[in-house]
């Protein structure tokens, strides 16, 4: 009796192994790739699925999308710039049979193609392309990628440059660069403002020339400015091109006058010197000055 409770026990003990053996759970977000004896048989669905122990191997393969790292790369651009550039891909198993039959290990197949496909577009562009048109070597890669792998039944979604790393002596270069390039902007606007500035002067002067009274406003204006500051200056505006204006008309006078030559005296108009008494002896001991015209003049 005890000998076969305990045949019984190891017959259901068995039983238990081989119904785990048999039933095989698929997820919903996998697919599986049943082989019996080596030989494909077809694909599982999710759910709840019953092989032959030890006859039939079910593989489970991930339909999710894999977020895959692209260690840094050390590159060289056609312009001849060393850098190193780094990226990450996205792709997505869309035939388990293919991801399993066609390739060994999909995952390290598509790090190693990525890495290489990597090198070589990046290599194909300047340095200046591969800072500004990132979204077209992206799209480049991946459309490599997709070439690559459509035989292994995975499909490369997504491929994102992450990194670019240059040396330091081009970016000092590059910082140098964008400096002048803000000082030539900065001139640039500087100038445009000064131009706007005179032509906006050249009608104000327009104005004031037409409404002389325009520039006394102006010019209380100007009071009321220095005003504000509380401060113990008196300024008092005067019209400049008038006073320059009256100041060479007085110059032009001045020199008319000194041009024009002054008459000489005619002969009658000769005057004799009348003399005068000598001086007494209380007087100096100078000698008698000639009178002209009545008027005492001194030789």
């Amino acid at each position: 009796m005890e000998v076969l409770i305990f045949l019984l026990a190891i017959v259901i003990f068995l039983v238990l192994v081989v119904l785990a053996m048999a039933v095989k759970v698929v997820k919903q977000y996998e697919q599986g790739v049943l082989f019996r004896f080596g030989r494909l048989v077809g694909s599982r669905e999710p759910g709840l699925r019953v092989i032959v122990p030890v006859v039939d191997v079910l593989h489970r393969v991930s339909l999710r999308i894999v977020t895959m790292p692209i260690q840094s790369q050390g590159i060289i651009t056609r312009d001849n710039v060393s850098v190193d550039v780094s990226a990450v891909a996205y792709f997505r198993v869309v035939d388990a049979v293919k991801s399993v039959i066609a390739i060994e290990n999909v995952h390290t197949a598509i790090d190693q193609i990525a890495q290489t496909t990597l090198r070589k577009v990046v290599g194909q562009h300047t340095l200046d392309e591969t800072l500004s048109e990132t979204d077209r070597i992206n799209l480049d890669i991946r459309e490599i990628l997709d070439v690559t792998t459509a035989e292994w039944g995975v499909e490369v979604t997504l491929v994102e440059l992450k990194d670019i790393q240059l040396p330091d002596s081009m970016k000092r270069a590059m910082a140098r660069q964008a400096e002048a390039e803000r000082e030539k902007r900065a001139k640039i606007i500087n100038a445009e403002g000064e131009s706007l500035a005179a032509a906006a002067l050249g009608d104000a002067s327009d104005i004031m020339m037409d409404h002389p009274l325009a520039l006394q406003l102006r010019n209380l204006q100007s009071l009321v400015e220095i005003g504000v500051d509380k401060n113990t200056t008196v300024v008092f505006p005067a019209p400049l091109m008038s006073t320059i204006g009256e100041l060479g008309s007085f110059l032009a006078r001045e020199t008319a006058a000194a041009a024009t030559p002054t008459a000489l005296p005619s002969a009658d108009d000769t005057r004799t010197a009348t003399p005068i008494a000598p001086p007494s002896a209380d007087d100096t001991g100078t000698d008698p000055a000639p009178v002209l015209n009545g008027a005492a003049k001194t030789v």
